[in-house]
């Protein structure tokens, strides 16, 4: 994950070897927690896969996960400019404080994380009771009726603009951007490959 150049520019001594992890949502971009790794930590998270620390409680090295089974599975490892502090992106198996949270730092959630976790309950709503909810019997009337909705969303929003309604703009681009979530699940796909679409526009 990290460049042979990168591992050797790291200041381990600047830090007496144990150099703050700050660990951040693959996806939604929300701080799960932090904590300290040396360089064994760092090598078994490469090695591994799963996020570890070193514990300066237990005086050893800590998966996260290794009792709970809720891991951090690393994506990319980045040091800081000055090469003190290290920043782990990684998709979580579950709630990653020991509260039960899906941050350490909750309810300090970004708008953007809210975002990510709608998708999720959205995610979660294709295999539930049609009579459950609005969105489990939406996914149940089938793709058309889907895209129909969008559809319909997608002109009142317009209509609310050229009447200049911001109040009623944002309720229709809510109701827009709701469906739309729900069209992307429905054809199994989600904000990340739409992200890197436009992220792959923009270059």
């Amino acid at each position: 994950m990290l460049t042979e150049q990168q591992k050797q520019q790291l200041d381990w001594q600047k830090v007496d070897n144990l150099m703050p992890a700050i660990v951040q949502h693959a996806v939604s971009g929300e701080v799960l927690m932090m904590g300290y790794m040396n360089q064994d930590a760092l090598a078994e998270t490469e090695r591994s896969g799963h996020v570890t620390f070193f514990s300066r409680t237990k005086q050893r090295l800590w998966t996260k996960g290794e009792s709970s089974g809720h891991f951090l599975n690393a994506v990319s490892i980045t040091p800081d400019c000055d090469n003190d502090t290290l920043l782990v992106l990684a998709h979580p198996d579950g709630p990653t404080c020991h509260r039960g949270t899906d941050s350490c730092f909750s309810p300090a959630a970004s708008d953007w994380t809210f975002l990510y976790q709608l998708e999720q309950l959205l995610a979660a709503r294709k295999s539930a009771d049609p009579q459950s909810s609005y969105t489990a019997r939406l996914y149940a009337s089938g793709t058309k009726r889907i895209a129909q909705k969008v559809g319909e969303e997608g002109v009142e929003t317009a209509l609310a603009a050229t009447v200049r309604d911001r109040d009623e703009l944002v309720n229709e681009a809510s109701d827009l951007i709701y469906h739309l979530l729900v069209l992307l699940q429905d054809q199994d796909l989600d904000l990340s490959k739409v992200i890197a679409n436009l992220r792959a526009r923009h270059k």
